[in-house]
């Protein structure tokens, strides 16, 4: 006794292919490649805005005449930047989160600032060695500009916590740090492999010395009390006081830039590869640019939320 035919069934739509890595944690025939924090207008105008009141704070004594009322109050300008960075840089922060930083994004943010932090005690005091530098070159490269400036600026306050080097001039630190690894995010994006880490080690060495300009010009201006060939004299020439400012880097810091910048250039050869590596993996898993939709399915089985859920990466 033959068993009646059974009607045809539909057959399943195909699953469309997969764009992402595979199961295994190895790339798919598509694999999505590591993108950094994107940049909005309102976000660049903020990074602009906190640059350029960060510059006109650290250097207007230089332009200021002697006689001027600015002049006398040139002490009281650190603990009004103290209170204004701040503020600027969280303008900064909402701005970029408004546009990129979701909570992926937060999240790397935090570990990293915390491991920026936890480094720069180990070579603190030591010839000016300090390896965090060399994370912020890196992280800035791969994450990009914008992520770079808050990195660098919520890590030095966060290490200025750790240390105890709370004071008026955390602010600037905060903004050369800030500066420095937005930096390393502007650089080209072409370079990759030894090429490479060769440019960000060449980077790390000029921007650790810029590093140690900026932050140098703030106690230069405002501490004083140092000899007359290499102090600051309100209302003199710039050019004059270039020259003492010049003399006064080489005679205080000149060595613990140079170690710092030695310092970056090596571990940046040395390890920069394989951190490069872990922090794109990171990036690419963290798929900050992924947009999820949802949407109501034609079929719901019993028990199961009447939805799907679709994850768009953005591979422009």
């Amino acid at each position: 006794m033959s068993t009646p035919a059974r009607p045809d069934r539909p057959a399943p739509p195909a699953r469309p292919a997969r764009t992402g890595p595979a199961p295994s944690g190895r790339p798919g025939p598509a694999a999505r490649p590591a993108r950094p924090v994107r940049l909005g207008p309102r976000s660049v105008a903020a990074l602009v805005l906190v640059s350029l009141v960060g510059l006109i704070a650290v250097g207007w004594p230089l332009f200021a005449d002697a006689r001027s009322a600015l002049t006398d109050h040139a002490a009281d300008a650190p603990w009004f930047f103290a209170l204004l960075l701040p503020l600027l840089i969280a303008v900064v922060v909402a701005t970029i989160a408004d546009r990129g930083m979701d909570a992926k994004a937060v999240a790397m943010l935090g570990v990293l600032a915390a491991v920026g932090a936890a480094l720069r005690p180990l070579g603190a005091g030591t010839a000016g060695l300090e390896p965090m530098f060399f994370l912020m070159v890196l992280s800035g490269r791969v994450l990009g500009p914008g992520f770079g400036f808050v990195l660098g600026a919520v890590t030095m306050f966060a290490s200025a916590l750790l240390t105890g080097g709370v004071g008026p001039w955390m602010p600037t630190q905060m903004l050369a740090m800030g500066w420095f690894t937005m930096g390393a995010g502007l650089l080209s994006e072409r370079p990759r492999g030894r090429g490479e880490r060769l440019m960000l080690a060449a980077y790390g060495f000029v921007a650790a010395f810029a590093y140690g300009t900026v932050t140098n010009l703030y106690g230069w201006v405002t501490v004083g009390g140092f000899g007359q060939a290499i102090s600051f004299r309100p209302g003199e020439p710039v050019a004059d006081n270039l020259v003492r400012f010049l003399a006064y880097v080489a005679a205080t810091s000149l060595g613990w830039d140079l170690g710092r910048a030695l310092l970056t250039v090596v571990l940046t050869l040395t390890v920069g590869g394989a951190l490069l590596k872990a922090l794109r993996r990171a990036t690419r898993r963290a798929n900050f640019e992924a947009q999820v939709t949802f949407e109501a399915s034609e079929r719901a089985s019993e028990g199961e939320a009447p939805h799907r859920t679709h994850v768009t990466y953005d591979l422009k």
